[in-house]
């Protein structure tokens, strides 16, 4: 008997986190809304919306404010929203040569930001944790008085193990086995672990949840830097593979027998033929033309008629379809996304893309898949290193041990 009414308990703990941390994720994502509303979008009553509410009020990460004058006589009418002034996480979005932090309020906006460029020199770990954390306290610090930091979130361009942040493998910059999470949440010391995750997966799940694949469950996002990173989702989740490492769609093999030599240390792959230095190299820019300025110099001279500009993005796109049309065999999605410095790319190599799925892909996943650019930009990979800060919370919404405040 005792057993069981423990089991009851547990249960009922188990419903109650879910359905808090349900709500808490609807007004995150989803912005203000109605008991009405929450209580018609997670299928549950509104005398439930209510003690809910009340809690996440109570914990200080929502509020009922009054909603938009709506000229109708009577009692007006109210909404539950974020604490966006006083909730927010620290991310950090790592790339082969720039540094980003930012303040992020529960909501997802992007309260204050710090950039620095970061020299492709190497495994540069001291150097590189030591900018970020010298970027976190400061936006720690000057976060607004009485706000908390509930979580830490960061982006790299490499091979992330699950759970304590070591990168196995980056390899544009030489990284292995670097253990930069533990490493930047001992700089930090704000008594929080640093999640990380790996650039692309994060930008397949923020371009999901806030970008050109809301309603989409199935999607797949390529990011564009140096090389090409992965992220896909199926059935609304993303697909990390067996160790964590799964979605490496820029080493795919496209080109096998004459392609280029790739970081990695293979040849032909997808990286490899789309990357940054393979379109300078086509477009007949020098070796020491790199970074997304150098990327976009080659997109605008081709919209000026350039004709070896033009050639290049040609070029590029076909092997980009390649990669596309077997990705779209592959796992049938309903969208697939161009973020980074793709986003600047596709336009220009679209035709040659649409040219390689209309041949290549089968006719029943084809009529289906949509092509778009990210609609959070550059910002998709921060984005989604905020929103893995959060993902703590947004589980147990009253279950973080410690909420750090900001330091005076």
């Amino acid at each position: 008997m005792l057993k069981d009414l423990a089991a009851d308990r547990q249960a009922q703990g188990d419903t109650r986190r879910r359905n808090l941390g349900a709500l808490l994720r609807r007004v995150h994502l989803g912005g203000p809304a109605s008991r009405v509303e929450l209580a018609d979008r997670m299928g549950v009553n509104r005398s439930t919306v209510l003690a809910l509410t009340s809690e996440l009020a109570a914990a200080g990460l929502v509020r009922e404010v009054p909603a938009t004058a709506s000229g109708r006589a009577g009692r007006p009418s109210f909404v539950v929203r974020p604490e966006s002034d006083t909730v927010y996480v620290l991310a950090f979005d790592i790339a082969v040569d720039r540094l980003v932090a930012a303040r992020v309020a529960l909501g997802g906006t992007v309260s204050a930001r710090l950039e620095a460029t970061r020299p492709r020199a190497g495994v540069d770990l001291d150097s590189v944790v030591s900018v970020l954390a010298g970027f976190g306290r400061e936006l720690h610090r000057d976060a607004p008085p009485g706000a908390v930091c509930v979580g830490i979130g960061a982006s790299y361009c490499g091979m992330i193990r699950p759970g304590d942040g070591m990168v196995r493998f980056g390899p544009d910059l030489g990284w292995v086995d670097q253990a930069f999470g533990a490493e930047l949440a001992r700089r930090l010391d704000l008594g929080l672990p640093v999640l990380v995750g790996n650039e692309a997966h994060l930008g397949a799940m923020a371009e999901h949840q806030r970008g050109a694949g809301v309603g989409a469950q199935n999607l797949i996002y390529l990011h564009g830097d140096v090389g090409v990173g992965g992220g896909i989702i199926v059935g609304g989740d993303l697909l990390d593979g067996d160790g964590g490492y799964g979605s490496e769609v820029g080493h795919m093999l496209v080109n096998p027998y004459q392609g280029r030599p790739c970081g990695c240390g293979s040849r032909g792959c997808l990286e490899a033929e789309v990357g940054e230095r393979a379109l300078l190299d086509e477009a007949g820019r020098p070796a020491d033309h790199r970074g997304r300025d150098a990327v976009r110099a080659v997109v605008a001279a081709a919209e000026q008629g350039d004709a070896a500009a033009q050639a290049a993005l040609r070029h590029i796109g076909d092997w980009l379809g390649i990669g596309v049309a077997n990705l779209i065999n592959l796992f049938n999605p309903g969208v697939v996304i161009f973020g980074g410095t793709l986003c600047e790319v596709f336009p220009g190599a679209a035709t040659q893309v649409r040219s390689r799925i209309a041949a290549n892909v089968l006719p029943v996943s084809r009529d289906k898949a949509r092509l778009a650019v990210s609609a959070l930009g550059y910002d998709a990979t921060l984005i989604g290193a905020a929103e893995l800060g959060f993902s703590p919370l947004l589980t147990d919404p009253l279950g973080i041990p410690a909420l750090a405040p900001p330091r005076r």
